[in-house]
C-alpha cells in the first residue's frame, strides 16, 4: 500500500457485490484496492473524495462508427473519443465501416491505427469487417488483434462495405469459428426490406413500415440456426425488434453462443414522439413503438439481451435532409448514451448497477477485455463519477461530436457526469478535457 498514488472515495461506489462507501486505491493506473470508506490514507497518496456522487466503472462501448480516415469530416478519433470521455466512457470499440479504407484487410487495420494514435483522449479498439471476398483476410486481422467481424446481411448504405449473401455468410462464420472468434451481424434480412413499401418524403410512419419487423426476426432466426450448426459465437447488433426476443431466449437456453445488445434510442424514443421530417431519429432497424420497447426493457431485465451501446452512427447535417427516403441513417448519442439510459432506466424501477452492468461489465466481457468494465483490484482505474440526481437540457452546441445534431435535443436528462478517469488520469473534468491520453487495445 506504500506505493499508492491516489485514493479515491464516495459513500456510493459501485462494485460487483453491490454499491456502498468505500475508497478505492489506484497504483500505476490499476485499482490497488477496494477498502472501507474511512480506510488510512497511504503515505503520499493524494486523496479526492467525491461525497455522495456515484463512483462507478469507466463505460465501455463496443458499438461506435468513428470514421476516421476518410470521412472525417462525418467524425474524427478526435471529437468521438472526446465526446465518450465527456459521456463517463473510458474505451470504446471502432467499427470498421464508413472509415475510408474499411477495417477489411490487416494493412487497412494499420492505417486505421495510425491515424487514431494521437487522437485517442480514452482507450479505442477496432473491429474487423467481414465482406464478400474477404476471407482469407480474417484470420490475419485477428492474429493483428481486432475483436471479431462485423457484417452485414442487407445494404449497408456505403458501397465500399458490401453485404452478405447466405453463401458468404456461412464461409465467413465458418472461417471465423475455426480460430474462436467472434462475428456481429447487423440483421435485416433484405428480401423482406425489399418487398417492403419503399419510402420517400417526411413522413416517419412511412420509414418506419419500410423496416418491417419480420425483417430482423427472419434474420436472427437464421443467423442462429447457422451459429448452431458450425458451433459459432454470434453477436446481434442494435436489436429493435422485441418480437425476435423468444427466439434468442430459447436459444441461448439451448446453448447457442449468442449474446445481443440494443441501444439507448430504441429504449428512450419511441415512433409515436417523432414529427415528420425529423431525421435525427432515422436508424436502421428503426425506433419502434411504446410497446415493442417496454418490451425491449424487460428483456434487459430476463437477461435476454445482454448490453446496451450507443451506436453512435454520425454524418455530416446535410445528409440529415427532411426526406426519410434519403436522409443518412444513424443516431449521435455517444456523450448522451448513460444520463439518456439511466432517466429511463431509474423511471422504470431499474438500478445503476444494472446499467452499470449493461453499460460497462457486459460490454467488456463481450469483448473479452478482463481489465475493463469493473471496479475490482487489478483491473484498470477507470471511473465515471456521477450525480445521478442532477438534471440538464442537452443542447447540441455543447456536444463534443463534430456535427452537432441529435436526436436528445431539448431533452432533459437525469445524471450528470462529474468527472472521468483514465488509469488513474482524470481525462474530464466537467466537460473540461485533457489532452489525449488513450491507448490502442489489441484482443487478450
Amino acid at each position: 500500500m506504500s506505493d499508492v498514488q491516489l485514493v479515491l472515495r464516495s459513500t456510493r461506489v459501485i462494485t460487483p457485490e453491490g454499491t456502498r462507501a468505500a475508497s478505492v486505491t489506484v497504483k500505476d493506473g490499476k485499482i490497488a484496492a477496494v477498502l472501507p470508506y474511512d480506510a488510512s490514507v497511504p503515505a503520499g497518496a493524494r486523496v479526492e473524495d467525491f461525497g455522495d456522487d456515484v463512483l462507478l466503472p469507466g463505460l465501455v462501448d463496443t458499438h461506435v462508427h468513428v470514421n476516421d480516415p476518410g470521412r472525417t469530416e462525418w467524425e474524427g478519433f478526435w471529437t468521438a473519443t472526446r465526446a465518450a470521455a465527456a459521456g463517463g466512457i473510458t474505451t470504446l470499440v471502432d467499427m470498421p465501416l464508413n472509415s475510408l479504407p474499411p477495417t477489411t484487410t490487416a494493412e487497412n487495420l494499420d492505417i486505421k491505427r495510425e491515424v487514431a494514435r494521437p487522437k485517442a483522449h480514452i482507450d479505442v479498439g477496432f473491429w474487423g469487417g467481414a465482406i464478400p471476398g474477404n476471407v482469407k483476410d480474417l484470420r490475419p486481422l485477428h492474429d493483428a488483434g481486432v475483436f471479431g467481424f462485423k457484417c452485414f446481411l442487407s445494404p449497408s448504405g456505403v458501397d465500399e462495405f458490401p453485404q452478405l449473401d447466405q453463401e458468404q455468410l456461412a464461409a465467413a462464420l465458418g472461417e471465423i469459428a475455426g480460430f474462436g472468434g467472434l462475428l456481429i451481424v447487423h440483421a435485416e434480412d433484405p428480401d423482406h426490406l425489399e418487398s417492403a413499401p419503399p419510402v420517400s418524403g417526411p413522413k416517419y410512419a412511412d420509414f418506419l413500415a419500410s423496416r418491417p419487423r419480420v425483417s430482423e426476426n427472419d434474420a436472427i432466426a437464421g443467423l442462429i440456426a447457422l451459429a448452431k450448426r458450425l458451433d459459432a459465437r454470434v453477436h446481434v447488433l442494435h436489436l429493435s425488434s422485441s418480437d425476435a426476443l423468444p427466439l434468442i431466449a430459447a436459444a441461448k437456453a439451448e446453448g447457442v453462443k449468442l449474446t445481443v445488445e440494443t441501444c439507448p434510442h430504441f429504449l428512450t424514443l419511441t415512433a409515436e414522439e417523432i414529427p415528420d421530417g425529423a431525421t435525427e431519429f432515422k436508424c436502421c432497424p428503426p425506433i419502434r413503438e411504446s410497446a415493442n420497447q417496454d418490451a425491449l426493457w424487460q428483456g434487459l431485465a430476463d437477461g435476454t439481451i445482454d448490453c446496451i451501446v450507443s451506436d453512435h452512427s454520425p454524418s455530416t447535417t446535410d445528409l440529415k435532409t427532411p426526406d426519410f427516403g434519403n436522409a443518412w441513417g444513424g443516431i449521435s448519442s455517444l456523450q448522451l448514451g448513460l444520463p439518456a439510459i439511466w432517466t429511463a432506466a431509474r423511471a422504470r424501477g431499474h438500478s445503476l448497477e444494472d446499467v452499470v452492468r449493461w453499460m460497462a461489465a457486459a460490454p467488456a466481457a463481450l469483448v473479452g477485455l478482463e481489465q475493463k468494465g469493473a471496479i475490482v483490484p487489478g483491473r484498470d482505474a477507470d471511473f465515471a463519477v456521477l450525480d445521478p440526481d442532477a438534471t440538464f437540457t442537452v443542447d447540441p452546441a455543447a456536444l463534443q461530436h463534430r456535427n452537432k445534431i441529435t436526436a436528445y435535443a431539448g431533452k432533459t436528462l437525469h445524471g450528470v457526469v462529474r468527472s472521468t478517469w483514465l488509469r488513474g488520469q482524470k481525462i474530464n473534468d466537467a466537460g473540461d478535457l485533457t489532452d489525449p491520453a488513450g491507448e490502442l487495445l489489441v484482443r487478450d
